[in-house]
């Protein structure tokens, strides 16, 4: 793979439905300034021709009709952009100037706005339109996963916050509610401010949605409409002997499949060996036979009632009330204690633990009355991904997209529900035929308020295009449409072709693929040879179905706002729902826009786009296309001036820098220099080279830069000046780690006299003597180009790495060790600096699905948190690695951390690890990673082997394993030659063949 391609990948993520392939296929100058995509301005007007449609100027926020370029030229030229004063939300309806807040990802996530945003007059509505408006916080939560990470949106309301003290250090308390929540007090807390909180109903508010969407916007402790909590205290005596609860039985698809009847009985059993919740308890039938499963109670519900169930030994039973019409809908039981609670009533703490879980239990199927589990999972999350980017975001988004948003939250749950169905496959098209989905009704309907047949909120908004009719069917359609139908239904059509058109037979290369099948109908059609195409492909798949262009476009850039990459999409939520990914705990504060207004905006999604086209014409070959997507990227670099970082907003500017086109273009250049040196054509990558270092001067990239453009010059016979390129690159501090190695060596090779005379002072420090071991094995295959594999002690296969540890364990110093790279050091290092990496610093955790800062990959991470990593690593060389590990582990296992693999190794191994290194030099290493955590999170030795000695002291070694053909690169002889510095026991050990 081409260098730089990876990471292309990563950052285009899903790639675009509907692109504007004219950006790449232009002829016209290379300067291309922002512009409105056309689909989003054809929402606004509803037809396609983008040379009568008026576009909002990202400059001077003017309509504009048709071109937009030459407008925007003059607008630049001018240098006039216009003052904005458009107040946030938050700022118009609720307090004099704006605030940060802070919110833990744990429980409710807090957005603010920050500040005046661009855009247009009416984008605070919007916001309140789109947020739910009966009560004094717009909540929005996953109910069905209380247990990890809470996905709740919340706007604050300043006369809370400033009018009543005691409201607002009750919310406060609940904010930061973590493990057993405390429902009681809650309840206790927010009966008695009734009366402060109803005065805040005199807020304007606007309603768009029915009433489901503000049953998604409750959480358990959100306030209910009227002002009063909907999590009120359950009325009950202090009868212990019986607890009854009103809930439902969740998860039916993972239970028998059971008809169910009203009044049946049922009971309770824990299922503690559940991987994705400990507290788990299963419903069963209670039959005189063996009894069956039938599904779940909710989790919010179990995590009271396990304890109830493992500590005190309660039984519950209890029956169906009702049988819902969809056969994976939750089902409504009743159940009651068949048992009292088993604790000494004289022992006041055991007492009270009790009552505290039954208060609890009682609160929280309360609450499940008017809060039943929402069983449609991806319609729900869409509807918080969209409500939070609204929120936060309104400003970035044009009259056309927010109408079309506004239609898509006023439609039917069957619309949202298919639609996000939809926008999570692959398509384009859908059989309308083959689409079903438990959670659909009435797909027709759902259709038809997607395709925009009726009119919603007083506008037609196209949400989904339908192929039912042969009049509005274009080429590429038909190449879309084709690639629904298999392979024996294209081969029954091109049969159907050549029994009407023989030219057809004549004329077509033959072929069994699927790809065949489809060129050679298209090539009929185009051909004008069988222009009644169109009704025989109709008529093999019937109505078909697809997300529309303009739909697709707002969608992507809402999912994009959220995620802020291109790995993550709404498969995130799913994750956290099942209980497979359990995300950190940090908190959100916000003082910066990543994206300022709309033009910054456009101008990153048409570079990713530009990174697209440029993957995608490697797929397919194209050397002109993709010459055409570097022409297109050096262009913009060319016109780019990075931004002074000396100030205090510089270290937050080199970690949101990523999200601006210079840096998307820049990676297009870099991938297109690995191209250019594939072909050869070294004159070109070298201009390339250049141009990324005179216009990135502040850039961790600079090295491999410098490096490649090294070599380049010399593929082409300059040596001087790729000597002199190599020399002025050590004096860049930008060149750090391997890079720093391999320019030394290249300057002491190529800078032999005569060309040099003078020997450079880092000779000795390159050519220091690393020991070496050398262990011969037997063979399994002696071919070039293929891995090295060996038999080991017992006959069994293995690699050089495995053959190296048995050696070490025997006759090597009865080492114990493991395999990993670098893998083990980022594990230490993640749990080590669990709380520095997850400290609270402003703007570097945007969205509630982040495993690290924005910029721990960045100079800003060291800088910005400096006290505190410099206190942790003075207890980490005074010999407290190991508790702190221990403490880490312990509070933290299982979340997702980058870098820490919790299955790979285990806290034994990490302990024994940590021991054997000693404090000093693994503080030297944790401070390493902190101050440059990219240039020294690969590299790392294969093996560390570790052994104690009989006081619990022991030592540590650090092995790179070589095969017989391998050699050293220079970012492990980099980390070798650090090691060497700090104080480890380091060793190459090379396998070779054993004599035959």
């Amino acid at each position: 793979m081409l260098k730089g391609r990876e990471s292309l990948i990563r950052l285009i993520g899903r790639r675009r439905r509907h692109r504007r392939h004219s950006l790449l296929t232009s002829t016209q100058g290379l300067e291309i300034a922002p512009k409105e995509d056309k689909d989003e301005v054809s929402t606004v007007n509803g037809n396609g021709n983008e040379g009568e449609e008026m576009v909002d100027c990202p400059v001077c926020r003017k309509k504009v009709r048709g071109e937009i370029n030459s407008h925007l030229d003059k607008c630049l030229a001018r240098g006039t952009k216009r003052k904005l004063s458009q107040c946030t939300l938050f700022q118009l309806k609720f307090c004099t100037r704006p605030k940060v807040t802070v919110s833990s990802v744990e429980s409710n996530f807090t957005r603010t706005d920050v500040g005046p945003r661009a855009g247009d007059g009416n984008i605070c509505d919007l916001a309140s339109e789109i947020s739910s408006s009966d009560g004094p916080e717009n909540n929005v939560q996953d109910e069905s996963n209380s247990s990890s990470v809470s996905l709740t949106l919340t706007t604050n309301r300043s006369k809370i916050c400033t009018g009543e003290s005691s409201v607002c250090n009750g919310v406060n308390r609940m904010e930061n509610l973590d493990g057993l929540v405390k429902f009681d007090d809650e309840c206790k807390l927010l009966s008695g401010a009734k009366s402060t909180i109803s005065r805040l109903e005199d807020c304007p508010h606007h309603q768009i949605s029915d009433d489901r969407i503000d049953n998604i916007t409750h959480s358990p402790l959100s306030p209910s409409e009227n002002g009063t909590s909907k999590c009120v205290e359950p009325l009950e005596d202090d009868d212990n002997s019986k607890i009854l609860l009103d809930t439902f039985i969740v998860g039916r698809k993972f239970g028998d499949d059971i008809e169910l009847t009203i009044g049946a009985m049922v009971m309770l059993s824990r299922d503690s060996q559940n991987v994705k919740d400990p507290n788990a308890i299963k419903v069963l039938t209670e039959d005189t036979g063996q009894s069956k499963e039938l599904g779940f109670i909710p989790r919010e519900l179990a995590q009271y009632l396990s304890p109830l169930i493992d500590k005190f030994q309660l039984m519950f039973e209890g029956h169906i009330t009702s049988i819902p019409q969809h056969p994976r809908a939750v089902v409504p039981i009743q159940m009651y204690s068949s048992s009292i609670g088993s604790f000494d009533e004289k022992d006041s703490s055991s007492f009270q633990e009790f009552n505290s879980f039954r208060r609890n239990a009682l609160c929280a199927a309360e609450f499940s009355k008017t809060h039943p589990p929402i069983p449609a999972k991806y319609q729900h999350n869409l509807l918080l991904l969209l409500k939070e980017v609204l929120e936060s975001n309104a400003h970035l988004f044009t009259e056309g997209e927010k109408t079309l948003l506004k239609s898509f939250l006023s439609l039917s749950d069957d619309s949202q529900r298919l639609f996000a169905r939809l926008y999570a496959r692959k398509g384009p098209w859908f059989r309308m035929a083959s689409i079903s989905y438990a959670e659909i009704c009435d797909y027709e309907e759902a259709v038809k308020g997607l395709s925009g047949r009726h009119i919603v909120l007083h506008c037609e908004a196209e949400c989904v295009s339908l192929f039912e009719s042969i009049d509005k069917l274009q080429i590429d359609d038909l190449k879309e449409v084709l690639n629904v139908l298999n392979v024996g239904e294209l081969r029954d059509l091109v049969c159907s072709l050549n029994k009407s058109h023989k030219k057809i037979a004549q004329n077509s290369d033959h072929g069994t693929r699927k790809q065949d099948y489809v060129a050679r109908v298209l090539g009929a059609y185009e051909s004008g040879l069988c222009p009644n195409l169109p009704s025989m492909i109709l008529g093999k798949t019937g109505s078909c179905v697809r997300i529309s262009a303009s739909a697709e476009s707002v969608f992507w850039r809402a999912e994009r706002l959220f995620f802020l990459n291109g790995e993550q999409d709404l498969s995130a939520f799913l994750l956290v729902d099942l209980g497979i990914v359990k995300y950190p705990a940090y908190n959100c504060i916000f003082t910066d826009q990543i994206f300022p207004d709309r033009s910054d905006l456009l101008s990153y999604e048409e570079a990713i786009e530009v990174a697209q086209g440029m993957d995608e014409s490697l797929d397919e070959n194209n050397n002109e296309l993709v010459s055409r997507c570097i022409e297109i990227s050096a262009s913009h670099v060319s016109s780019f001036v990075e931004e002074d970082r000396s100030s205090d907003s510089g270290s937050m500017a080199a970690f949101l820098s990523c999200f601006s086109a210079s840096w998307v273009y820049s990676k297009v250049i870099l991938l297109g220099v690995s191209f250019l040196e594939h072909e050869r054509r070294y004159k070109d990558a070298i201009d390339l080279l250049k141009l990324l270092l005179v216009k990135f001067k502040s850039d961790r990239r600079r090295g491999y830069w410098t490096l490649r453009l090294s070599v380049d010059l010399e593929h082409v016979g300059w040596l001087d000046e790729s000597l002199e390129v190599a020399e002025k690159g050590l004096l860049d501090p930008w060149v750090r780690a391997g890079s720093i190695v391999a320019l030394q060596r290249r300057v002491l090779r190529l800078g032999k006299p005569p060309r040099r005379w003078k020997t450079p002072s880092f000779l000795d420090s390159v050519n220091r003597k690393i020991v070496e071991v050398h262990v011969q094995g037997r063979p399994v295959n002696c071919k070039t180009g293929v891995k090295n594999v060996f038999y080991g002690e017992d006959g069994e296969r293995c690699g050089v790495e495995e053959l190296a540890l048995e050696y070490y364990a025997g006759e090597g110093g009865c080492w114990q060790g493991v395999h990993t790279e670098s893998g083990i050091w980022l594990t230490i290092f993640g749990l080590l600096m669990w709380d520095v990496v997850f400290a609270d610093v402003p703007n570097v955790f945007r969205t509630k699905f982040q495993t690290a800062p924005l910029d721990l990959e960045t100079d800003s991470f060291y800088e910005v948190r400096r006290g505190l990593v410099e206190a942790l690593l003075d207890k980490i060389e005074h010999g407290m690695a190991e508790e702190l590990l221990i403490m880490s582990w312990e509070s933290h296992v299982g979340t997702a951390c980058r870098g820490v693999n919790w299955d790979k190794h285990s806290l034994s191994e990490l302990r024994a690890a940590v021991t054997c290194i000693g404090g000093p030099c693994l503080a030297s290493i944790c401070r390493n990673l902190a101050q440059d955590y990219r240039s020294w999170s690969s590299g790392m030795p294969d093996l560390l082997l570790w052994r104690f000695h009989d006081d619990y002291r022991g030592e540590a070694k650090l092995v790179e394993v070589k095969g017989p053909r391998d050699r050293l690169s220079e970012q492990q002889r980099a980390w070798l030659l650090f090691l060497m510095d700090c104080g480890f026991n380091v060793e190459v050990c090379k396998v070779s063949h054993a004599p035959i």
